[in-house]
């Protein structure tokens, strides 16, 4: 893939696009605020709904996966997309036949995430901290605080995953959100 000859001017032509498309960020931004607070606000039922998407996720692109791999069977690799596929729909139909077992797993899985990348995020700061400067506490607080979600995640399981994964949905869904409005306004005034 080769890269076009004039990207001297992306930025200009990005800014140019975000100014003609503000409102749409704008209102895209208003959504996604509304949708992180009904996340924050009913978190038992935005994890389902996470749930609920994962395993169509998971089930469509095994199908799809599967109809590519069949396609495409005189390819390389052809027993392991295979097993990819045949997983990716057994997984997406078990998250859909038992979403609230699915939301046990899936915040499990993410409790286990937090615990690895405050554990990583932790020793990169140790490990970095001349090359840092002050900049390495920010990390490794960062690091202290994803492990100590973890902990909360873990030790309150199996009623964590009730709250768990549509909060931090929610929160991320909250933030985005915001983000997009302010640029959505920044755009506005330029």
């Amino acid at each position: 893939m080769t890269l076009p000859q004039d990207t001297g001017d992306l930025p200009s032509k990005m800014h140019a696009a975000v100014h003609a498309n503000w409102k749409a960020f704008l209102i895209e931004g208003i959504l996604l605020v509304i949708l992180g607070l009904a996340a924050m606000i009913l978190p038992p039922l935005a994890s389902l709904a996470v749930t609920v998407f994962l395993g169509w996720m998971f089930l469509v692109s095994g199908v799809i996966g599967l109809a590519l791999t069949f396609w495409a069977r005189q390819m390389p690799g052809f027993w392991w997309s295979l097993i990819s596929a045949v997983l990716a729909i057994v997984v997406g139909v078990i998250l859909l036949a038992r979403p609230v077992q699915g939301t046990l797993t899936l915040t499990i899985v993410v409790g286990a995430y937090f615990l690895a990348e405050g554990v990583t995020t932790i020793m990169y700061a140790l490990e970095h901290r001349r090359e840092l400067s002050q900049r390495w506490g920010w990390m490794l607080t960062a690091g202290i605080m994803d492990i100590i979600v973890a902990l909360i995640i873990i030790a309150g399981l199996p009623g964590s995953a009730l709250w768990a994964i549509g909060l931090l949905v929610g929160i991320n869904l909250l933030f985005g959100g915001a983000t997009l409005i302010g640029v959505a306004l920044a755009a506005r005034d330029k």
